[in-house]
Protein backbone atom coordinates (compact mmCIF):
# COMPACT_ATOMS: atom_id res chain seq x y z
CA UNK A 1 0.00 0.00 0.00
CA UNK A 2 1.42 3.40 -1.02
CA UNK A 3 1.16 6.33 1.38
CA UNK A 4 1.42 10.05 0.68
CA UNK A 5 4.34 12.24 1.72
CA UNK A 6 2.52 13.62 4.79
CA UNK A 7 1.84 10.12 6.11
CA UNK A 8 5.42 8.97 5.42
CA UNK A 9 6.82 12.00 7.26
CA UNK A 10 4.41 11.45 10.19
CA UNK A 11 5.29 7.75 10.37
CA UNK A 12 8.95 8.68 10.93
CA UNK A 13 7.92 10.20 14.26
CA UNK A 14 6.63 6.82 15.50
CA UNK A 15 9.04 4.19 16.83
CA UNK A 16 7.52 0.96 15.47
CA UNK A 17 9.69 -1.18 17.76
CA UNK A 18 8.40 0.57 20.88
CA UNK A 19 5.40 -0.03 23.09
CA UNK A 20 4.35 3.40 24.36
CA UNK A 21 2.73 4.44 27.62
CA UNK A 22 -0.82 5.76 26.99
CA UNK A 23 -0.02 9.44 27.62
CA UNK A 24 3.01 9.42 25.36
CA UNK A 25 1.08 7.50 22.70
CA UNK A 26 -1.70 10.09 22.66
CA UNK A 27 0.81 12.95 22.41
CA UNK A 28 2.40 11.13 19.46
CA UNK A 29 -0.94 10.60 17.70
CA UNK A 30 -1.73 14.31 18.06
CA UNK A 31 1.72 15.26 16.76
CA UNK A 32 1.39 12.98 13.71
CA UNK A 33 -2.09 14.26 12.77
CA UNK A 34 -1.56 16.40 9.67
CA UNK A 35 -4.98 16.51 7.99
CA UNK A 36 -6.77 19.82 7.47
CA UNK A 37 -9.85 18.51 9.30
CA UNK A 38 -10.23 17.52 12.94
CA UNK A 39 -9.28 13.85 12.82
CA UNK A 40 -11.00 11.18 14.93
CA UNK A 41 -8.77 9.19 17.29
CA UNK A 42 -9.61 5.48 17.43
CA UNK A 43 -8.67 2.77 19.88
CA UNK A 44 -8.04 -0.79 18.66
CA UNK A 45 -7.77 -3.60 21.23
CA UNK A 46 -7.03 -7.22 20.33
CA UNK A 47 -8.32 -9.66 22.95
CA UNK A 48 -7.31 -13.19 23.85
CA UNK A 49 -10.81 -14.60 23.36
CA UNK A 50 -12.62 -16.47 20.60
CA UNK A 51 -15.64 -14.55 19.34
CA UNK A 52 -17.06 -17.75 17.81
CA UNK A 53 -18.03 -18.92 21.30
CA UNK A 54 -21.04 -17.34 23.03
CA UNK A 55 -19.34 -17.49 26.46
CA UNK A 56 -16.37 -15.46 25.18
CA UNK A 57 -18.26 -12.52 23.71
CA UNK A 58 -17.19 -9.06 24.85
CA UNK A 59 -19.80 -6.38 24.38
CA UNK A 60 -21.08 -3.39 26.26
CA UNK A 61 -21.45 0.36 26.29
CA UNK A 62 -19.85 3.20 28.18
CA UNK A 63 -20.31 6.97 28.38
CA UNK A 64 -17.04 8.71 27.53
CA UNK A 65 -16.47 11.59 30.00
CA UNK A 66 -15.57 14.01 27.20
CA UNK A 67 -17.87 12.60 24.50
CA UNK A 68 -16.71 11.67 21.01
CA UNK A 69 -16.74 15.11 19.42
CA UNK A 70 -19.43 13.93 17.04
CA UNK A 71 -23.00 15.18 16.83
CA UNK A 72 -24.88 11.92 17.43
CA UNK A 73 -28.24 11.68 15.65
CA UNK A 74 -30.62 9.65 17.81
CA UNK A 75 -33.75 7.87 16.60
CA UNK A 76 -36.14 6.84 19.39
CA UNK A 77 -38.80 4.28 18.52
CA UNK A 78 -41.40 4.36 21.26
CA UNK A 79 -45.08 5.00 21.95
CA UNK A 80 -47.34 7.04 24.21
CA UNK A 81 -45.77 9.12 26.98
CA UNK A 82 -42.31 7.88 26.04
CA UNK A 83 -42.45 9.87 22.80
CA UNK A 84 -42.57 13.18 24.68
CA UNK A 85 -39.88 12.00 27.11
CA UNK A 86 -37.58 11.10 24.21
CA UNK A 87 -38.14 14.49 22.56
CA UNK A 88 -37.43 16.35 25.81
CA UNK A 89 -34.22 14.31 26.27
CA UNK A 90 -32.95 15.48 22.88
CA UNK A 91 -33.84 12.71 20.42
CA UNK A 92 -33.54 13.93 16.83
CA UNK A 93 -36.28 11.65 15.50
CA UNK A 94 -39.16 10.08 17.43
CA UNK A 95 -41.92 7.74 16.32
CA UNK A 96 -43.09 4.13 16.07
CA UNK A 97 -44.73 2.48 13.02
CA UNK A 98 -44.13 5.62 10.92
CA UNK A 99 -40.37 5.43 11.52
CA UNK A 100 -40.05 1.69 10.94
CA UNK A 101 -41.98 2.05 7.67
CA UNK A 102 -39.74 4.94 6.61
CA UNK A 103 -36.66 2.72 7.13
CA UNK A 104 -38.22 -0.26 5.35
CA UNK A 105 -39.79 1.56 2.41
CA UNK A 106 -37.37 4.44 1.84
CA UNK A 107 -34.16 2.82 3.17
CA UNK A 108 -33.91 5.91 5.40
CA UNK A 109 -30.79 5.74 7.59
CA UNK A 110 -30.11 9.35 8.66
CA UNK A 111 -29.35 8.42 12.27
CA UNK A 112 -26.37 7.11 14.26
CA UNK A 113 -28.11 5.37 17.18
CA UNK A 114 -31.51 3.69 17.47
CA UNK A 115 -33.01 3.46 20.93
CA UNK A 116 -36.27 1.69 21.71
CA UNK A 117 -38.42 0.49 24.59
CA UNK A 118 -39.12 -3.22 25.23
CA UNK A 119 -42.75 -2.87 24.12
CA UNK A 120 -41.60 -1.71 20.66
CA UNK A 121 -39.07 -4.46 20.01
CA UNK A 122 -41.68 -6.30 17.96
CA UNK A 123 -41.66 -3.37 15.52
CA UNK A 124 -37.88 -2.95 15.54
CA UNK A 125 -37.30 -6.70 15.16
CA UNK A 126 -38.66 -6.52 11.60
CA UNK A 127 -35.72 -4.27 10.71
CA UNK A 128 -33.07 -6.81 11.67
CA UNK A 129 -31.89 -7.45 8.11
CA UNK A 130 -31.48 -3.73 7.49
CA UNK A 131 -30.06 -2.61 10.84
CA UNK A 132 -27.99 -5.69 11.74
CA UNK A 133 -25.30 -5.40 9.03
CA UNK A 134 -24.89 -1.68 9.84
CA UNK A 135 -24.43 -2.31 13.57
CA UNK A 136 -27.56 -0.29 14.39
CA UNK A 137 -29.79 -3.00 15.87
CA UNK A 138 -30.67 -2.02 19.46
CA UNK A 139 -29.59 -4.38 22.21
CA UNK A 140 -30.27 -4.52 25.97
CA UNK A 141 -26.54 -5.09 26.70
CA UNK A 142 -25.73 -1.81 24.97
CA UNK A 143 -28.53 -0.01 26.82
CA UNK A 144 -30.38 0.76 23.59
CA UNK A 145 -33.39 -1.37 24.54
CA UNK A 146 -34.60 0.12 27.81
CA UNK A 147 -37.78 1.26 29.60
CA UNK A 148 -35.92 4.48 30.57
CA UNK A 149 -35.88 6.07 27.12
CA UNK A 150 -35.00 9.56 28.39
CA UNK A 151 -31.84 8.40 30.17
CA UNK A 152 -30.71 6.37 27.14
CA UNK A 153 -31.22 9.31 24.77
CA UNK A 154 -29.31 11.70 27.05
CA UNK A 155 -26.40 9.24 27.35
CA UNK A 156 -26.25 8.71 23.58
CA UNK A 157 -26.19 12.47 22.97
CA UNK A 158 -23.51 12.89 25.66
CA UNK A 159 -21.13 10.44 23.98
CA UNK A 160 -22.11 6.91 24.93
CA UNK A 161 -20.40 4.38 22.68
CA UNK A 162 -20.85 0.68 22.18
CA UNK A 163 -17.87 -1.66 22.09
CA UNK A 164 -17.98 -5.17 20.69
CA UNK A 165 -15.68 -7.79 19.20
CA UNK A 166 -15.35 -8.19 15.46
CA UNK A 167 -14.67 -11.55 13.80
CA UNK A 168 -10.92 -11.16 14.35
CA UNK A 169 -11.39 -10.62 18.12
CA UNK A 170 -10.59 -6.90 17.93
CA UNK A 171 -12.57 -4.01 19.39
CA UNK A 172 -12.52 -0.76 17.38
CA UNK A 173 -13.87 2.42 19.03
CA UNK A 174 -13.54 6.20 18.65
CA UNK A 175 -12.28 8.01 21.76
CA UNK A 176 -12.57 11.60 20.54
CA UNK A 177 -11.02 14.15 18.23
CA UNK A 178 -7.41 15.31 17.89
CA UNK A 179 -8.56 18.77 19.03
CA UNK A 180 -9.48 17.35 22.45
CA UNK A 181 -5.81 17.27 23.44
CA UNK A 182 -3.98 14.49 25.26
CA UNK A 183 -5.64 15.03 28.66
CA UNK A 184 -9.26 14.68 27.52
CA UNK A 185 -8.39 11.85 25.12
CA UNK A 186 -6.58 10.16 28.01
CA UNK A 187 -9.69 10.35 30.22
CA UNK A 188 -11.78 8.78 27.45
CA UNK A 189 -9.10 6.14 26.81
CA UNK A 190 -8.96 5.17 30.51
CA UNK A 191 -12.76 4.95 30.77
CA UNK A 192 -13.08 2.68 27.72
CA UNK A 193 -10.14 0.44 28.67
CA UNK A 194 -11.50 0.05 32.20
CA UNK A 195 -14.85 -1.07 30.77
CA UNK A 196 -13.19 -3.57 28.40
CA UNK A 197 -11.07 -5.02 31.23
CA UNK A 198 -14.14 -5.36 33.48
CA UNK A 199 -16.00 -7.14 30.65
CA UNK A 200 -13.46 -10.01 30.59
CA UNK A 201 -15.46 -13.25 30.17
CA UNK A 202 -14.98 -15.98 32.79
CA UNK A 203 -14.23 -18.41 29.94
CA UNK A 204 -11.26 -16.33 28.68
CA UNK A 205 -7.93 -18.13 29.21
CA UNK A 206 -4.40 -16.78 29.14
CA UNK A 207 -3.55 -13.17 28.35
CA UNK A 208 -6.74 -11.16 27.86
CA UNK A 209 -5.37 -7.88 26.47
CA UNK A 210 -3.13 -8.99 23.61
CA UNK A 211 -2.42 -5.65 21.92
CA UNK A 212 -3.52 -2.02 22.15
CA UNK A 213 -3.08 0.67 19.51
CA UNK A 214 -4.40 4.16 18.82
CA UNK A 215 -4.54 5.93 15.49
CA UNK A 216 -5.94 9.11 13.99
CA UNK A 217 -8.03 9.08 10.80
CA UNK A 218 -5.12 9.80 8.46
CA UNK A 219 -2.15 9.09 10.71
CA UNK A 220 0.09 6.13 11.59
CA UNK A 221 -0.75 3.63 14.33
CA UNK A 222 0.92 3.94 17.74
CA UNK A 223 1.16 0.79 19.87
CA UNK A 224 0.62 0.85 23.63
CA UNK A 225 2.05 -1.64 26.12
CA UNK A 226 -0.69 -4.10 27.15
CA UNK A 227 1.26 -4.92 30.33
CA UNK A 228 -0.21 -1.81 31.97
CA UNK A 229 -3.63 -3.46 32.11
CA UNK A 230 -2.46 -6.60 33.91
CA UNK A 231 -4.87 -9.06 32.28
Amino acid sequence: MKHGKKYVDAAKLVDKSKLYEPGEALETVIKTSTAKFDETVELHVKLGVDSRHADQQVRGAVVLPNGTGKNVRVLAICKGANEELAKEAGADFVGAEDMTQKIQQENWMDFDVLITTPDCMGLVGRLGRILGPRGLMPNPKAGTVTPDIAKAVKEAKAGKIEYRLDKTNIIHCPIGKVSFGAEKLGENFDTLMEAIVKAKPAAAKGQYIRSVAIVSTMGPSVRISPAKFGV
